[in-house]
């Protein structure tokens, strides 16, 4: 694994700046994201770019989340500190490696095996506690339930009842819906003290579609 030189940390309080500009204001989210390295998720072809608000390729066809959307659904959790957080689509690690040094407890599941093998071998390098499951994101990981929050990293065709029934009361879906062909709405979901459904949409983001029936080997 490479390591995290002052070159790297430089460019990350650059990028800091930029998440700033465009909005992010949680200055937890922001500080978590200035100390994971996101250049040791990506290929080593693409770390010279690591820290543009961009997003890359990875393996298995899919691809990390630009930083933006990262800092942006994190944020858009509204959880306080030590809340338990599930993820819908590990990917590289990135996202749940930032959930992780906010201190949150993050349950994340990975339906590419060539994903779940790297990003479990690389949250463990770095020393990030996260439970991880390779499995279908849209079971989500009920034997864990109620979480906080649970946010989504792929783009779900409607909105994923199973995952709803996982949240405690007041927690929040963050998930972005709608056909992959065209960019998808981000929703935020949570009931109220009533058991009241509530909904609200967040804006416009490009996601990779989010995939189920997947088989697990198990």
């Amino acid at each position: 694994m490479g390591s995290d030189t002052t070159r790297h940390q430089g460019q990350r309080l650059q990028l800091l700046i930029q998440l700033r500009a465009r909005g992010i204001q949680n200055e937890s989210v922001l500080e978590a994201m200035g100390k994971v390295p996101r250049h040791l998720f990506l290929d080593s072809s693409f770390e010279q770019y690591a820290y543009r608000d961009a997003a890359f390729p990875i393996r298995a066809h899919q691809t990390i989340s630009q930083p933006y959307t990262v800092a942006f659904q994190t944020e858009a959790l509204q959880v306080g500190p030590g809340a338990k957080i599930l993820e819908i689509g590990t990917g590289s690690g990135y996202q749940a490696a930032v959930l992780a040094q906010m201190g949150y407890k993050v349950f994340t599941i990975e339906r590419q095996k060539e994903l779940f093998d790297f990003s479990k071998g690389i949250l463990e390098t770095l020393g990030l506690r996260v439970t991880q499951k390779f499995g279908d994101g849209f079971k989500g990981m009920p034997a864990y339930a109620p979480f906080d929050g649970i946010i989504v990293t792929a783009a779900a065709p409607i909105l994923p009842e199973a995952l709803l029934t996982q949240l405690k009361p007041g927690g929040r879906l963050i998930v972005p819906v709608g056909d992959v062909e065209e960019d998808q709405v981000m929703h935020a979901v949570w009931t109220d003290k009533e058991g009241h459904r509530k909904e609200e949409t967040l804006g416009q983001f490009r996601f990779v579609p989010m995939l189920k029936d997947v088989d697990t080997g198990r």
